[in-house]
C-alpha cells in the first residue's frame, strides 16, 4: 500500500502517537516531486503533526455505505501505490479518474485536479 519509507523523514511518536515530519527532503519524495522548490518548502513549512492511532483503531462500520463515490488516483504517486489505489477503489465499488503525477495534485495540477472535481459536482 505505502511505499515501504514512508516514515524516514518523520519524528518518533510522542506521548500522544503523534509523528512530526522533520525531513524535507523525504517529503519533497513522497508528496512533492513534481513541485517547485517554493512549493516544496511552503506545504512542508504546512506539514502538522498527525496521530498514528487512525492506522491502528479498528474500522468502526461493518461495511461501506452504499453511496456513490470517486477515487482520484495519481499516477505517479511515491506515498501510495497506484495499483493498490485502483483496486481498492475497484473493492468498494468506487470510480476510478486517473491524474498524472505525485501524491499532491492541488500544488501540482490545481486546474486539472479542479476541473475533476467541477466535473464530478456536476454528476
Amino acid at each position: 500500500m505505502a511505499n515501504p519509507d514512508w516514515d524516514k523523514g518523520l519524528s518518533q511518536p510522542d506521548a500522544q502517537l503523534r509523528m512530526t515530519w522533520i525531513d524535507l527532503d523525504s517529503a519533497r519524495e513522497l508528496f512533492y516531486p513534481d513541485c517547485d522548490e517554493q512549493t516544496v518548502a511552503a506545504a512542508f513549512d504546512r506539514l502538522r503533526p498527525q496521530s498514528v492511532y487512525p492506522f491502528t483503531a479498528p474500522f468502526p462500520l461493518p461495511e461501506f455505505p452504499a453511496v456513490s463515490c470517486t477515487s482520484i488516483v495519481c499516477t505517479d504517486d511515491r506515498l501510495l501505490n497506484p495499483e493498490w489505489q485502483r483496486r481498492i477503489a475497484r473493492d468498494i465499488g468506487a470510480d476510478v479518474v486517473e491524474l498524472p503525477g505525485s501524491h499532491s495534485p492541488l500544488l501540482s495540477r490545481p486546474e486539472a485536479l479542479a476541473e475533476v472535481l467541477l466535473r464530478l459536482a456536476e454528476k
